[in-house]
């Protein structure tokens, strides 16, 4: 697989150049002490033993990420009833990937405080069983694992650090899940519950998660997308932000609270030598002000992260209200010019979800980029040539399970194929 060899932290690590955008949005439209409560490594179960880039200057397909989303949706219509029948079907879809010209695929195994892997920290998913706690009777991580490898791909395991719940989904929770062992830790946005991201415990909580998954699993990297603070809402953490005695702003409060968690990340994922990305929304202003989420930030100084891929989920002609403020050239350039320090790389995420969809601006439609069966692949020939560190593509079942566009899809896959695989 295609990589580049990276310095980050005085360890030689293979980076591989590789997102999500709020889910519900896109089917809709468009402190170094550790606190009481953290487990040591011995009690992990054994599951399985720089600047930016110049304009112009092309990236080599050699050298780049070339990266499929997997999210919990696919898992929706999975088969989990056996070991051998989610091995089947995952082996097919990794072949799919790999026959993409892909080298990586980010699989969602944490969406809902719940895991697709036998964890000290997270029940069971409902997705491997219907019921959350449930033990499948095998570790799909492991089999997503072997093979990906198996089909030459890296398997980076997605998680979303902070969702608990997003309606009714999952319902109930189970006795193991952190909302009943820590309700003090739950917050709650509009129909959803989250982990409190002001929460020293709950940030090494999450650091200790990802401790565990780096030591039971030969995964190549961790992912966040870009659920972070779900709400701009001052009665969301009202009473921590009061407790918290800072003197800085609550948007600020938030983004340092988002900072400390990503830092702590990092620092797990550096011992482990492994990859360490975030997935952020596209629209740099909703990042910082809507999620409270400093990417620009993480890409200027070490110590956040190795990878950024933020979500360019618009077309290169996206226009409304005669803007074209998030069309995806505007946007890359945003990102591109932004400072980056040594250590951190910037790809970025496409949409496959947008095929006969369009994007909700004026060039949606028939006759548009988005029904031209090749958007994905001119989006990202305008990307190599600006010098972004790579493309991923959201999501899998987009291209290969798309019932409602299928010979598009086919067209964006064959075109998708023809670029990632170009010399």
């Amino acid at each position: 697989m295609a990589a580049v060899l990276a310095a980050v932290g005085g360890l030689a690590l293979f980076l591989v150049l590789p997102a999500l955008w709020n889910e519900a949005a896109q089917r809709a439209e468009g402190s170094g002490q550790v606190p009481d409560g953290s487990i040591a490594a011995s009690e992990f179960p054994a599951s399985i033993a720089s600047a930016p880039a110049e304009p112009n200057a092309e990236s080599s397909p050699d050298s780049e990420l070339r990266g499929v989303w997997v999210s919990y949706l696919e898992w929706q219509g999975t088969d989990f009833s056996s070991e051998s029948a989610f091995r089947a079907e995952v082996r097919q879809m990794m072949q799919n990937i790999t026959a993409l010209g892909a080298n990586t695929v980010f699989a969602h195994v944490r969406p809902f405080g719940d895991a697709l892997y036998p964890s000290a920290l997270f029940p069971f998913s409902h997705l491997c069983t219907g019921v959350q706690g449930q033990d499948p009777g095998f570790d799909p991580l492991a089999v997503l694992v072997e093979q990906a490898h198996a089909a030459g791909l890296e398997l980076h395991a997605w998680i979303n650090p902070y969702r608990l719940r997003s309606g009714s989904t999952p319902a109930p929770f189970c006795a193991e899940s952190p909302a009943v062992t820590h309700p003090d830790w739950v917050r709650t946005a509009g129909n959803g519950q989250f982990l409190d991201p002001s929460s020293a415990e709950v940030q090494q909580y999450l650091a200790d998660s990802l401790a565990e998954l780096c030591q039971n699993y030969s995964i190549d990297g961790i992912h966040f997308d870009d659920y972070f603070y779900p709400t701009t809402d001052p009665a969301f953490d009202a009473a921590d932000y009061a407790a918290s005695g800072t003197n800085l702003s609550l948007e600020d409060w938030r983004r340092e609270n988002v900072n400390a968690l990503m830092r702590l990340c990092r620092a797990v994922t550096q011992e482990y030598g492994v990859v360490f990305s975030v997935s952020p929304q596209g629209n740099l202003t909703n990042c910082r002000d809507a999620q409270y989420s400093d990417a620009a930030l993480w890409l200027a100084e070490p110590g956040y992260c190795d990878l950024v891929i933020p979500q360019l989920y618009w077309g290169r002609d996206y226009i409304k209200n005669g803007s074209r403020a998030l069309a995806l050239d505007t946007l890359a350039q945003e990102w591109l010019t932004l400072p980056r320090c040594e250590e951190t790389s910037l790809a970025f995420g496409l949409a496959a979800s947008r095929i006969g969809e369009g994007d909700g601006g004026l060039s949606s439609g028939p006759g548009t980029e988005w029904c031209s069966g090749r958007a994905l692949a001119e989006q990202i020939t305008f990307l190599r040539a600006q010098g972004a560190g790579g493309t991923a593509v959201y999501r899998y079942d987009s291209l290969f399970s798309n019932t409602l566009y299928p010979t598009l899809a086919e067209q964006e896959a064959d075109a998708l194929r023809a670029v990632w695989s170009a010399p």
